[in-house]
């Protein structure tokens, strides 16, 4: 009886070791660490966003081995939490107390990485988000404030400005995205020296929006879509704002941001460029 019971306790033992020595070799492999920032308040299209897109960066990050993590709570973005991450990620909005904007500048400057979603670059005043942030809007991400955009949401066809940048490796010249709400901005995002855009919205993609209002549909234009600012390690991209049903008011999800390929490759490519500290 002794001997069994010694028996069961070495096996326990070597159980426990071996779990142990598992999650040591599991962390070693996680190239490194993410964290999602979010809101997912009022606009139901920007909610639904935000749950699939923690579902997504999380299961890619099991594939591509780095380890993501997400959080609604923006007291988090303060130093000793985000010496923890080496890619903080604004799915849907931007802080608002001066704390944490000041903790996120100086992350940024220390070298963190940052991947800014679709709603992460609006200012308007007068609204909610106004624009009263002038390093965020005019210097790092130099777009400035919101101007207009197209609905409803629907697929364009961007063209690749920039094929040398990692995040467009393996990138055809020309993509369709997944359904969106496109934006554009006050300032010339081109004449911004520091600014590199590295996909514009294609010509062949107008007239671009349904409508039902004039000003929602363009038909001509140069509108940059993704970019990076050459002195910081990170990137914008437009795209973050899926189809719903608001005329039936059944809120359902008619369309999703991840159903391109070549979209989600590209973010892909551009974590995996923001995580390894390469400007």
């Amino acid at each position: 009886m002794f001997l069994f019971s010694k028996r069961i306790y070495l096996l326990i033992i070597i159980c426990v070791i071996g779990l142990i020595v598992n999650v040591q070799a599991q962390r070693k492999s996680v190239k490194f660490k993410v964290i999602g920032f979010y809101t997912a308040q009022n606009d139901r299209a920007h909610i639904s966003y935000v749950h699939e897109a923690n579902r997504w960066f999380q299961k890619t990050g099991e594939r591509y081995n780095f380890y993501y993590d997400s959080t609604d709570n923006w007291n988090n973005l303060n130093t000793d939490f985000l010496k923890n991450y080496q890619v903080v990620i604004f799915l849907d909005t931007r802080p608002e107390e001066p704390a944490q904007r000041e903790a996120f500048r100086k992350y940024m400057e220390a070298g963190g990485g940052w991947l800014g979603c679709h709603f992460a670059g609006f200012a308007l005043t007068p609204s909610k988000y106004p624009q009263n942030w002038d390093w965020y809007h005019n210097e790092f991400l130099g777009s400035g404030s919101y101007k207009s955009n197209t609905w409803r949401p629907t697929s364009a066809i961007l063209r690749v400005e920039n094929r040398k940048h990692p995040v467009m490796k393996h990138i055809p010249s020309t993509f369709e995205t997944a359904p969106n709400e496109w934006y554009r901005w006050t300032n010339d995002l081109r004449k911004n020296p520091d600014i590199t855009v590295l996909a514009s919205i294609d010509s062949t993609s107008f007239p671009l929006g349904t409508g039902p209002k004039p000003h929602e549909i363009w038909h001509s234009g140069d509108y940059p879509v993704i970019w990076t600012n050459k002195k910081y390690r990170m990137l914008y991209v437009n795209m973050g704002h899926n189809d719903i049903d608001y005329e039936g008011k059944t809120n359902k999800e008619l369309s999703s941001t991840f159903e391109s390929d070549t979209q989600n490759e590209l973010l892909i490519n551009a974590l995996l460029w923001l995580g390894s500290r390469k400007k």
